[in-house]
């Protein structure tokens, strides 16, 4: 081993703390195999620890981090299809500092050291992948795990590795057949499923499978090797819910101040906050996942390798949500005998008034989801001197999301066989929340739920979200040997990437939510369309409904054919020169379709270390990475200009040709002409040094420390600069007897949205990590602490600015609008009816503008630290005597805390950062006996904030959750081997809530599920 005397900057460095104040990643990078790896030889002899059975992998998995360069973590997978986990997310969440979210029962994405999905960056086989979220987080449900064969998460960075990680970078890798000891292997296996919460939901399945197939084989004196993989899941995806709205409404249920008071805190400052309702529902469905893997691998001579491999997967999910959406009624509702606690108002009994929307929903939704992610690269790997290599890959990275958000809406009517049915609006709705356990129901209405005399069809919407991500890149790495007292290899690359991201937002509506319509008249329901659901259970004391035939119901509304969603400015947008009447705000369609481009150039100077300081070994690298990024998205920006009649004096806002004001035409044929398209960009470069050092203080201890600066791109859907201004729509109404004129509202509100925006540039980090870590000489196993500490820059924020100087930011709006005047309606539910003059022409008034909100999202510049501490510790007690010595313990705790608060929800609730949980722990405690293993494992994490989904979606605290899942084999022989598995044991819910306990956010049991199966192996 070579040695030297430290140099002035080595000792800087080291004495600095950089030493001492990083944390290390327990994964090696798998894409990049470097000279000193493979060239060099290796002058003491490595100790690998070996052992079968399923402690393979998880032996496995601790060499990998024992002998990489940086602080990672790792699972490996004995033989492709060895990981029984349902997805790549369930398997992750059992390593040091990670957790996921649980979506329909199970992980998908996934949190790192307090930080959420967004701030994770995924490669597969080393490139970079793109996203069925519509966002940068990757959905790791999407990824089998029969089909991955390796996964390595990486906490602090080298220059190598593709930017992008502020929380980590998680690469999954499959399989390698030239790789491989044997000649040829296949894999089976089958497995069928079973949900006990199934039975208790109306058409929901009960049973599913998952079913996977895997070949490995070398041919041509081991030159050519294959390998080929398919795995499938089908699996019932139900649950049981109830969901509370956000606290969005002020009033004062003392009656002392008025809600125009209440808005000021100033003025009333012991006003109420009270929600805008909640929902009860049964959710069913099916879930269905195809994956697909192959690679092909070339070796014609020793010192060449071309490598093909291509991963697909197809993730269709078909679900129905079923029971009542309560809508209280807001601030104008008539609430008697509330129950307030700590301001919020969480019971009482709403009445509706002839102001407030109190009512009843009674909702049959239907939602679709079909993703597709696939990935292909080919890469080549060339030994061109005994000192240097070089790799060639080039990749392509797609993914696409089509969601349908369906929804079907009854009402309560107080007479559904009449020739104008009416809505019922004698409503009063009783509740009292019980903190994070169901809460106490009443509905006056409750009766006429399961009545076809009196419900009705209301409401028909469908609302596509349809993405579509794609990304191709080049790259080229290189490793020249070097023989110095310090530095052993030379590491250089350049890499470059387009990415295309589309979004694209239709809609189509019938009817009425709030009201039965008369233009677009309620569905009468018939015997033949429905089926009387009841609850069960923990809910058995919640009204039943009537679930309905989503086909049969729509064949009889529409028997003329279904209507398909569109995107389209809608025939009463401002700006459509054709088209008559009006309708509904659908522009948004418009607005919020489009295209964002990101295209990346990086390159990176690396130095690997292996050297001594005295008798102290040390490895590692120092390097930096250099990127150019330049990011652009499609929008449309108002081209207008105002013009006043010299006769009327009335301004109007009308298209200017000169402003670049151009013709676009919508889907149903409608064109707007208030608009210009243009593409905005924005570019940034970006320099981040890195440095990991290895110290191996005995045979069996080494300490590891980095310090890097990372980044972190915004979501991709961030970048879209879909920026729209609206003027508040304004009533006025003429009475029929006194012809006096009364508005709704004496001015109009002008507000402005840019949520999202392409001058976002990336988060940023100053972190340091370091790493003890003992490895087990006697038995198997290693104890390891590990310390992170994160410096973050700044984070994307939406803010609102209220009132907005559009004009002086270069936004034209209007200073008046003309609104018609309709006569007051005789009777709920009356067509409107336009007001005329003497002469027949309908009536306008010129209503004033005044400047409202705008909302737009920045860099905010208020980051913060997250610090934390990690202890992981694995053992196979080989020690023990006779069949106790295949008993073994894996198991981690992670407590993580930070400064920075944000402010979420619309202001409504401050909350942590989101992703944040103080502990996480996991532990499994296994034990093999003559080819018997059984392993119960759990996973835990602390209160955390994160998103719900209701209506809309909805940023909530989660509490604590303790997930327990049990697993049995048995090798019957060398091929056939049988399992018996239980995922969420104990039926873990999902609860949540907003400010605090007291305002509930979601109670949501998914079921337990049952696996047995068996595999074959050749």
């Amino acid at each position: 081993m070579k040695t030297f005397k430290p140099s002035t900057i080595m000792v800087a460095l080291i004495g600095s703390g950089i030493a001492f104040n990083a944390l290390p990643l327990y994964a090696q990078e798998s894409p990049e195999v470097t000279v000193e790896d493979v060239e060099r030889p290796q002058e003491e002899p490595v100790e690998r620890i070996e052992v079968r059975g399923f402690s393979t992998s998880l032996i496995q998995s601790l060499n990998q981090k024992r002998f990489s360069d940086t602080v990672s973590e790792q699972i490996s997978a004995d033989d492709l299809g060895g990981l029984p986990d349902v997805s790549m997310a369930d398997a992750l969440t059992r390593l040091p500092g990670i957790s996921a979210v649980r979506t329909g029962g199970q992980a998908a994405q996934i949190n790192i050291r307090g930080l959420s999905g967004d701030f994770v960056f995924s490669t597969l086989n080393g490139r970079e992948q793109v996203s069925t979220s519509g966002s940068r987080a990757i959905e790791f449900d999407q990824y089998p795990s029969e089909l991955i064969s390796e996964a390595a998460v990486y906490k602090s960075p080298k220059a190598s590795l593709i930017e992008g990680g502020i929380a980590g970078t998680v690469e999954l890798k499959t399989a390698s057949p030239l790789a491989m000891d044997e000649q040829h292997k296949f894999s089976a296996n089958l497995r069928g499923m079973y949900n006990d919460r199934a039975s208790e939901i109306s058409d929901a399945k009960e049973y599913g499978h998952r079913i996977s197939f895997s070949y490995q084989g070398k041919f041509l004196d081991d030159t050519l090797g294959v390998s080929l993989g398919y795995a499938r899941l089908f699996q019932p995806s139900v649950s049981t819910q109830f969901i509370g709205l956000a606290y969005n409404g002020v009033t004062d249920v003392d009656g002392i101040y008025t809600n125009s008071e209440c808005t000021n805190e100033e003025i009333a400052p012991e006003c109420e906050l009270i929600s805008e309702g909640f929902e009860m529902q049964h959710k069913g469905g099916e879930e269905t996942r195809d994956g697909y893997v192959a690679a092909f691998e070339w070796a014609p001579v020793d010192n060449f390798t071309l490598k093909a491999d291509a991963f697909v997967s197809k993730f269709d999910s078909e679900a129905f949500a079923r029971g009542f959406r309560v809508k209280l009624g807001g601030i104008n509702a008539n609430i008697t005998n509330p129950v307030v606690v700590n301001r919020s108002v969480i019971g009482g009994t709403f009445s509706r008034t002839d102001d407030s929307f109190t009512r009843v929903e009674l909702v049959n939704d239907d939602n679709q989801d079909f993703d597709s992610v696939t990935n292909l690269g080919i890469n080549a790997d060339w030994a061109i001197t005994s000192d240097l290599s070089v790799q060639f890959d080039i990749s392509r990275s797609s993914a696409e999301s089509d969601f349908r958000n369906g929804l079907l809406w009854s009402l309560v009517g107080e007479d559904a066989n009449a020739t104008n049915p009416v809505f019922d609006e004698n409503v009063q709705i009783s509740y009292l929340l019980n903190g994070l356990d169901l809460p106490d129901l009443g509905f006056n209405q409750m009766s006429a739920f399961t009545d076809l005399d009196r419900v009705m069809v209301s409401k028909y919407g469908i609302y596509p979200y349809e993405n579509k991500d794609e990304l191709d890149a080049y790259r080229v790495d290189f490793q020249y040997y070097i023989d110095t007292p310090i530095f052993t290899g030379i590491e250089f690359g350049y890499r470059y990437s387009d990415r295309e991201y589309n979004n694209d937002r239709s809609v189509f509506e019938y009817g009425n939510d709030s009201a039965f319509s008369v233009s677009q008249p309620p569905l009468h329901l018939t015997p033949d369309m429905v089926e009387q659901v009841d609850w069960s259970g923990d809910f058995g004391y919640f009204p039943s409904y009537l679930s309905i035939d989503l086909n049969r119901a729509l064949d009889a509304w529409f028997p003329g054919g279904r209507p398909q969603p569109a995107q389209t400015w809608g025939p009463g947008a401002a700006g459509v020169i054709n088209g008559p009447g009006t309708g509904p705000a659908t522009a948004w369609t418009m607005q919020e379709s489009g295209d964002v481009f990101e295209t990346v150039n990086s390159a990176y100077l690396m130095a690997n270390i292996n050297t001594e300081i005295g008798n102290l070994p040390i490895t590692g690298n120092i390097g930096v990475r250099y990127i150019k990024s330049k990011q652009s998205s499609t929008t449309l920006q108002r081209a207008t200009q105002l013009v006043t009649d010299p006769e009327t004096g009335v301004t109007v806002e009308i298209s200017d040709p000169t402003a670049g004001a151009q013709n676009i035409m919508d889907e149903l044929g409608y064109i707007n002409n208030f608009y210009r398209p243009t593409l905005i960009s924005h570019e940034y470069t970006d320099v981040l040094p890195s440095i990991n050092l290895n110290f191996k203080l005995t045979d069996d201890t080494q300490l590891r420390v980095a310090a890097a600066k990372v980044m972190g791109r915004a979501p991709i859907n961030r970048f879209a600069a879909n920026a729209s201004t609206n003027v508040e729509v304004v009533t006025a109404f003429q009475d029929r007897d006194s012809g006096e004129i009364t508005l709704s509202t004496p001015t109009a509100r002008v507000n402005g949205n840019a949520r999202n925006s392409p001058y976002l540039e990336p988060f940023y980090a100053t972190q340091y990590d370091v790493s003890w870590e003992y490895y087990f000489s006697d038995t198997e196993g290693a104890l390891i602490v590990a310390g992170f500490y994160k410096d973050i820059e700044s984070f994307v924020e939406d803010i609102e600015i209220d009132p907005y100087d559009f004009e002086g930011n270069g936004i034209v709006i209007p200073d008046s609008v003309q609104v018609p005047v309709f006569l007051t309606p005789e009777f709920s539910g009356q067509e409107a009816e336009l007001a005329r003059d003497a002469n027949g022409d309908p009536i306008f008034v010129t209503v004033p503008t005044e400047n409202g909100s705008y909302s737009t999202a920045v860099n905010n510049a208020e980051g913060g630290y997250i610090r934390g501490l990690e202890v992981a510790y694995t053992q196979i007690y080989s020690m023990l005597p006779g069949m106790l010595s295949g008993l073994g313990v894996s198991a981690s705790y992670s407590y993580t805390e930070s400064e920075i608060q944000r402010t979420l929800g619309d202001g409504v609730y401050a909350a942590n950062l989101p992703g944040l949980s103080e502990n996480v722990a996991t532990l499994t405690v296994f034990w093999e006996y003559e080819g018997f293993e059984t392993r119960l494992s759990s996973r835990f994490r602390d209160a955390f904030v994160s998103q719900q989904v209701a209506v809309n979606d909805q940023v909530v605290n989660f509490d604590s959750e303790l997930v327990i899942d049990y697993q049995a084999s048995y090798e019957i022989n060398d091929n056939w081997s049988v399992l018996f598995q239980v995922n969420n044991l104990t039926d873990e819910p999902t609860r949540s809530y907003f400010s605090s306990e007291e305002q509930t956010g979601t109670i949501q049991y998914f079921g337990t599920q049952y696996f047995l199966g068996m595999t074959y192996q050749l």
